[in-house]
């Protein structure tokens, strides 16, 4: 249920409590008002009545000597003082009612009593609690759209934070909330997160400049390292130097293909290429064993042909297939399906650090999927994001490391 609902579900709910706490209270003091002023009622008509009875012999106020419908409690007073009682019998429009009565004499003479009908106050009563109803439901009705409406406003400020967060932890570091109305909790988060957005942007700054800078300070001496290799008499320690600079010089290219995705100065040369094909070219160039099936469900021909760069798409699968023999296990398999590429090996899998935050630089995941320095992944993401294509990792449910590409249609 969105928060715009809870909150007016619950302003609706408070509404309604408030209104049946009041309508309650108001109740209980209305009757409780009716019934003490019936008995004050009741008790001053006898004052009245028997002093007029004492003086001319007459009965006033409705006042009888020794009624039928009197109560037992007052028929037989032990004193002459006046006494009271509430008489709840309904008869017709009379009663309840409240008696009072006050013996005339002695002990054996009639009694005096008037009776004060509540009905008429008790039927005003029930239309007070008919009118704070109906009142109270038109306030509800009335309350509850702009419940909703405010509610809607503070759900469209919390939906731009988050839309602004999921931006920033998608990749967008100039993503920001902007500034935003109030000063109250909303505003703060907002502004936390431009905080944070902003801390994040120059650690990941700090951070590309620092392998840009690095790429470019080794590249002279590892070229200077691959010339001196040159100059050293054929020999094992000539083959084992130079692997290990080619190596290294491989490390420099790559940290200067990052930096350069980081900086966005790549930029892709579309064309149209039978997409089996590259595969195949870039599977070979690895030179590692790797089975290539390759399907069109379309029509059943050969290859299909879609719209891309040639060279950066070779770089990506051979980034995937290179990482499957190095930190997976045989069979490692392409298949090619419409305009889809899956590398898939039999080994450990990707670890749950890497598929819960995506490769990271320097970082292999695991120990067990090998040693390296963690770029090649990161590599093919960046290249597939410039491609416009669509990288996922997963894991197979009987084992192995899944890397799923979808090119663009």
């Amino acid at each position: 249920m969105p928060l715009r609902w809870k909150i007016a579900g619950l302003a609706a709910a408070t509404a309604c409590l408030v209104a049946v706490v009041v309508g309650v209270l108001v109740h209980l003091w209305t009757a409780h008002d009716i019934r003490a002023r019936a008995e004050r009622d009741a008790f001053n008509s006898v004052y009245a009545a028997m002093d007029v009875h004492r003086r001319t012999g007459t009965l006033v106020d409705g006042a009888e000597l020794d009624p039928a419908a009197l109560p037992t409690a007052l028929r037989h007073p032990s004193d002459g003082d006046r006494h009271t009682v509430y008489d709840g019998r309904v008869e017709g429009n009379l009663g309840p009612s409240f008696w009072a009565a006050q013996r005339t004499g002695d002990p054996g003479s009639p009694v005096l009593a008037v009776r004060v009908n509540m009905s008429p106050e008790l039927n005003t009563l029930r239309r007070l609690d008919v009118t704070m109803a109906v009142a109270s439901l038109v306030a509800l009705a009335a309350a509850t759209p702009l419940a909703v409406y405010g509610a809607g406003l503070l759900g469209r400020r919390l939906r731009w934070v988050s839309e602004t967060a999921g931006r920033i932890s998608a990749g967008d570091l100039d993503a920001r909330t902007g500034p935003t109305k109030g000063r109250d909790e909303v505003a703060d988060i907002a502004a936390t997160v431009d905080l944070m957005a902003d801390s994040l942007g120059r650690r990941l700054r700090s951070e590309r400049r620092f392998t840009a800078d690095v790429a470019h300070e080794l590249r002279t001496p590892v070229g200077g390292l691959l010339a001196a290799a040159d100059l050293l008499p054929p020999g094992e320690t000539e083959d084992l130097l130079r692997a290990r600079v080619r190596d290294l010089r491989g490390l420099v290219e790559d940290l200067l293909e990052i930096s350069r995705l980081d900086a966005g100065a790549e930029l892709p040369v579309h064309a149209r290429v039978p997409l089996g094909a590259v595969v195949s070219d870039a599977v070979t160039r690895t030179g590692l064993d790797t089975e290539v099936d390759i399907v069109d469900v379309r029509s059943g021909e050969a290859v299909q042909t879609v719209e891309t760069d040639p060279r950066r798409l070779e770089r990506i699968v051979g980034n995937l297939v290179v990482n499957a023999h190095r930190h997976g296990g045989a069979p490692v398999r392409v298949t090619v399906e419409g305009r889809t590429v899956v590398v898939r090996d039999h080994g450990p899998g990707f670890s749950r650090d890497l598929l819960r935050d995506g490769p990271r630089r320097f970082h292999t995941g695991a120990a067990e999927r090998g040693s390296g320095h963690g770029l090649g992944l990161t590599i093919a993401l960046g290249q597939a994001r410039l491609l416009g294509a669509e990288l996922l990792l997963d894991n197979a449910p009987d084992g192995g490391a899944v890397a799923t590409l979808h090119l663009p249609a």
